[in-house]
């Protein structure tokens, strides 16, 4: 058996993400043989990631306060507690808070053989595709 130490909580860089977010990991590999990661990420108001995409896709589980998860087509869903949300392989999407509260959410996706190529980083949400009106999960 193998224990997997979390490294302490960080800030996520402004390249990636618009506003406040900090990053807790959870379970993330330590050899060839785990592919599997995991991070409590936790959002100011307001703040929220860049497009992106995951080679494997990504699940969020909001455990505290209300996520908004767009997607390129205009599609923003709101989702509070308790709910989560699945975004597929190489789906283009952006994920955050609301601009009136703090949230928290599980982030789980699969890394590939090459790790660097997981996640793919692309441009900041803008402030309008930001505010699109949302429908409930």
């Amino acid at each position: 058996m193998k224990v997997l130490t979390a490294a302490p909580t960080t800030k996520n860089p402004p390249e990636q993400f618009t506003g406040d977010v900090w990053l807790d990991p959870i379970a993330y590999p330590q050899d060839a043989g785990q592919t599997m990661v995991v991070a409590k990420v936790r959002f100011a108001p307001g703040a929220r990631t860049a497009w992106h995409s995951h080679a494997r896709g990504q699940t969020l589980h909001v455990t505290n306060g209300f996520a908004l998860v767009g997607t390129r087509d205009g599609t923003v869903v709101k989702a509070g507690q308790g709910q989560t949300i699945y975004c597929p392989p190489d789906e283009e999407h952006w994920h955050g808070a609301t601009p009136d509260s703090f949230m928290e959410h599980l982030a789980m996706l699969e890394n590939t053989d090459d790790p660097a190529t997981s996640t793919t980083w692309l441009e900041h949400v803008t402030d309008e595709e930001y505010a699109r009106p949302a429908t409930a999960a």
